[in-house]
């Protein structure tokens, strides 16, 4: 794609665009923490309040109207549109809003009745990680039917697994990537809790609360299967998904956020090409 005077023209401005809309959703944060803290008034709670929630719908319509300009503008219409994107548009836009808004990204209300109040809201990758509770101390049945505090689509295992079938009986996807990328992560778990000296039933918990937990089956079915940003060749989906497990397993054990599966997915997609080049399939009627 020729990158014309007139398409530069336009990233820039939808650029600043996206600025201005992260400055506009800035100073309406600003203000929801601004309410002075000696207001004790009935009236003057209910107006902080009200302010409050204005200034939680403003964040939230304005950070999502930036991650679209991101993931439409940057991730997909800079590269030449549909198909032609190496990165995919959808994990651009979740990363612009894990980097401009962590706090809010990361912590989530807590379903009622569910798991136990130690998580304070934070989604159990973060309890696990920064040591609130135990990998063993979460029910499957919440991690199976998403009673547990997350992003929307990525809490219930359990239906998330039930479009894994779906999409294998339509033979909109293969199992080669999915089940590599979970199996990948599995593995690093057990021998991560080898090497900690666990035992017991902790060896195969552990693995278990990685695969289920937060964002691994959703990136796993039905973001790193994306065809345009995925390799070409069954070997070659192999290597990019045991890569994503491993990026995914460092950033979840040893990184500054609790959740890895994104960022893991846009940097083996940065390697697809070198993938493709490589792993190469067999021309028809070509002699060895």
């Amino acid at each position: 794609m020729k990158l014309t005077a007139k398409r530069m023209v336009s990233l820039m401005l939808v650029m600043l665009l996206v600025c201005a809309l992260l400055a506009v959703s800035a100073s309406a944060a600003d203000t929801a923490d601004a309410a002075p803290a000696a207001e004790a008034a009935a009236a003057a709670e209910n107006s902080t309040g009200a302010k409050a929630i204005a200034a939680a719908v403003v964040v939230g319509l304005v950070a999502t109207a930036g991650a679209l300009g991101m993931a439409i503008a940057i991730g997909k219409m800079t590269f030449g549109g549909l198909g032609k994107n190496p990165f995919n548009p959808a994990l651009v836009g979740r990363v612009f809003l894990l980097i401009a808004y962590p706090a809010q990204m990361t912590s989530f209300p807590q379903p009622a009745g569910a798991v136990a109040d130690a998580f304070s809201g934070a989604t159990p990758l973060a309890a696990v990680k920064f040591g609130a509770v135990s990998a063993s101390a979460i029910d499957y049945q919440d991690r199976l039917f998403g009673s547990i505090p997350g992003s929307l689509g990525e809490v219930a295992a359990l239906a998330l697994l039930a479009g894994f079938v779906y999409l294998l009986w339509r033979r909109v996807i293969t199992w080669h990537v999915p089940v590599t990328i979970l199996a990948t992560m599995a593995l690093f778990a057990f021998f991560v809790a080898l090497g900690r000296g666990w035992t017991g039933s902790l060896l195969y918990e552990f693995p278990a609360f990685h695969v289920l937990a937060g964002g691994a089956i959703l990136g796993a079915v039905f973001m790193a299967t994306d065809y345009s940003t995925s390799p070409m060749t069954v070997r070659g989906g192999v290597i990019y998904a045991v890569g994503i497990g491993v990026i995914t397993m460092c950033i979840r054990l040893w990184g500054a956020y609790p959740e890895g599966m994104s960022f893991a997915i846009l940097v083996m997609n940065a390697t697809v090409p070198l993938i493709n080049r490589s792993v190469k399939p067999k021309r028809f009627g070509a002699k060895k």
